[in-house]
């Protein structure tokens, strides 16, 4: 994205316009988790390992991702959890959703309120998240190996741009 308002997207990228939940800017790979998570108990605060045994991305790490997924479930202490993940440096670098998540906002919003970390957290469509996850070759399990990138903005007026980068291997890489 430029400096000036408009987006440049490669021809082969896919952006996507959201609604801002939190604003920021964060960039990663994607991380699209198949059921909701529970930032207290279904992923630990000190790693960002998703540690829910019964949840189909466990052992995945949040660090540096750009999460999505529908909502998260369960606790209103998730937003603590996520705020201490966001705080060690272990948290997502963006969040994007299908359905408003006030523990997750209220999460993200205490980070920056206590620690300065400004994670983005975006909301889009359920038909917008699956184009962007349909885009994808294969929809990986754990983050891709950096060949797949989210980028996330979210800005304060309420308008939020999702672009997602399918990076092709230049000829003579795998």
């Amino acid at each position: 994205m430029t400096g000036n308002g408009s987006d440049s997207v490669a021809a082969h990228d896919v952006m996507i316009k959201g609604v801002t939940l939190c604003p920021g800017e964060g960039s990663g790979p994607p991380l699209f988790l198949a059921q909701p998570l529970s930032f207290w108990g279904g992923a630990d605060r000190s790693t960002g390992m998703i540690i829910d045994t019964h949840h189909p991305q466990h052992g995945a790490l949040l660090a540096g991702t750009v999460l999505m997924m529908d909502a998260s479930r369960g606790s209103s202490s998730s937003s603590s959890v996520l705020a201490e993940q966001l705080r060690a440096g272990v948290g997502p670098a963006a969040i994007v959703l299908t359905a408003r998540d006030a523990i997750v906002a209220l999460g993200v919003l205490a980070a920056a309120e206590l620690y300065g970390s400004t994670t983005p957290v975006v909301l889009l469509s359920p038909m917008d998240a699956a184009t962007l996850r349909n885009s994808l070759s294969v929809r990986p399990a754990v983050p891709s190996t950096g060949q797949t990138r989210v980028l996330v903005t979210a800005h304060a007026d309420g308008s939020a741009v999702v672009v997602l980068q399918l990076q092709t291997p230049r000829q003579g890489q795998p």
